[in-house]
């Protein structure tokens, strides 16, 4: 099984302690993640976050509906947090969120993802002609959609997303 390794970073305003619940809450991802994928929280609220959470998602990978399931493996506000796959359609997935302090102000924020796909040789040929590049593009549009939603607050930081994303 071949580790493949996504690596981004990305300076948001704020301290670790003011970014972090944004991404403490499963709910916010729904709003970070393309839409064309149709992602989906599917365990009822309220989701408390610590190390043993386990969450259940929705999506849909190129036309096909996935069930996903995470667990949290490490959660230490507001520095660090890891999900890792249990169920789904990666062999292996391992995100490491870490966010850091910046001398100058506000708030490095890296993501690491180590990911593998099934099938052997196949899942490796995937890989190559189009899982990398969708791997990419959601954490493209994730830093696109995270600096919108920055400016939209006037450089106040990360909004909660509204309500109604909560509402099932």
């Amino acid at each position: 099984m071949r580790i493949h390794v996504l690596e981004r970073e990305q300076v948001l305003p704020g301290s670790p302690g003011e970014v972090f619940p944004f991404f403490a809450d499963a709910h916010n991802l729904e709003a970070i993640t393309p839409p064309l994928l149709g992602f989906r929280v599917i365990t009822p609220d309220p989701i408390e976050m610590q190390v043993g959470t386990t969450i259940q998602y929705r999506l849909r990978l190129r036309g096909a509906g996935v069930s996903w399931l995470t667990s949290i493996q490490a959660w230490d506000p507001p520095h660090r947090f890891v999900d890792v796959q249990l169920r789904g359609p990666y062999a292996l997935w391992h995100h490491t969120h870490t966010f850091e302090e910046m001398a100058a102000g506000g708030t490095r924020m890296r993501d690491v993802v180590r990911y593998a796909l099934p099938l052997g040789r196949l899942g490796e040929l995937a890989h190559r002609l189009f899982v990398r590049r969708d791997v990419e593009g959601i954490f493209s549009f994730r830093h696109d959609e995270l600096a919108r939603r920055v400016a939209a607050s006037g450089g106040r930081g990360l909004q909660p997303v509204e309500d109604q994303v909560h509402a099932r």
